[in-house]
Formats: structure tokens, C-alpha cells, sequence
């Protein structure tokens, strides 16, 4: 299977400037065009199409890695909850949109109708901003999760 034209793959070689965290399964990164304040992808490092795409590592991990990532946005942006949306169809290769739905959304925009802000609420500035406190969330919440989810890079630095 062709990863070229891959967004999810392409993400691979995205800046250390839009990056969560990177370890050796997972990345959590702003993804170009969904530069909303609070919107990240959770994506497999690999080229994985779908649930089934995944291996074992990957599925036995995946839950602790997005508890973390969920932890961070409402820690960060204090939205009283957060999405995981999985679709697959326009990139196949598995990654989960994360949002944090903050008060400020209306109720007929809330659920999956959220995606219908994109381009409205874009904000690359005040999206980038969040980084140094979503990254710090992160590794706060990963740690005390589960220390195997503290991407090895960061390990040394705390």
C-alpha cells in the first residue's frame, strides 16, 4: 500500500513546533488545517489503516496515550469535556481528532456538528500558543498514568 499523499504519514516530517509528543508508537501534533485552539491529532507513527491496521502494541497503548492527550486538553483549555472522533474515510491511516469543546460552543454545534467550526474558530496563533502547556499537561498526566507513555526524550529531561 502507497503511503504517499498521506497527511498522517507527511505529519512525520511536521516541525517540533506543532508537536505534543512523539514516541515510538504514537504522535500528538496541531494538524495543518484543523488549527483550532484545543484541536489535536493523536496518530499512529506508522502507516495503519483503520482498528484493524493496528498492531498489538499499538492497540494495548492507544488508550493510555489518548486518556493523557485528554487529560492535557481539559487540564490547558478547561473545556468541561473533550472528543475523540475516529473516522478513517478521508485518511484512512488510524488517527483519533481530539477537541476540546469548550462552554463557548453552541449547543447546536456540539457532538460531531463541532466540525462544522473549523474554519471559523481557526487560530494558528492562539492554537500554537497552547503548545508549551499542553506539552507539560501531557507529561504530567502520562507519568502519573503510566510511565511508559512519557515519549523516551522527555524521560531524561524531568
Amino acid at each position: 500500500m502507497s503511503t504517499q499523499g498521506c497527511l498522517m504519514c507527511e505529519m512525520e516530517g511536521a516541525a517540533e513546533e506543532v508537536v505534543i509528543f512523539r514516541d515510538e508508537l504514537w504522535a500528538c501534533e496541531i494538524l495543518p488545517g484543523y488549527e483550532v485552539p484545543g484541536w489535536v491529532v493523536l496518530r499512529a507513527r506508522r502507516h495503519a489503516v483503520g482498528w484493524t491496521g493496528l498492531d498489538e502494541a499499538e492497540l494495548n497503548s492507544f488508550g493510555h496515550r489518548a486518556r493523557a492527550v485528554d487529560g492535557a486538553l481539559k487540564r490547558v483549555t478547561h473545556a468541561p469535556a473533550t472528543y475523540v472522533m475516529i473516522f478513517g474515510e478521508a485518511y484512512p491511516h488510524f488517527h483519533a481528532l481530539m477537541v476540546a469543546r469548550g462552554v463557548d460552543v453552541p449547543p447546536e454545534r456540539r457532538t460531531g456538528d463541532i466540525l462544522k467550526l473549523r474554519a471559523e474558530w481557526a487560530d494558528p496563533a492562539r492554537a500554537h500558543q497552547l503548545l508549551p502547556g499542553l506539552r507539560a499537561a501531557y507529561t504530567d498526566l502520562a507519568q502519573a498514568g503510566d510511565l511508559d507513555t512519557i515519549p523516551t526524550h522527555w524521560r531524561s529531561q524531568r
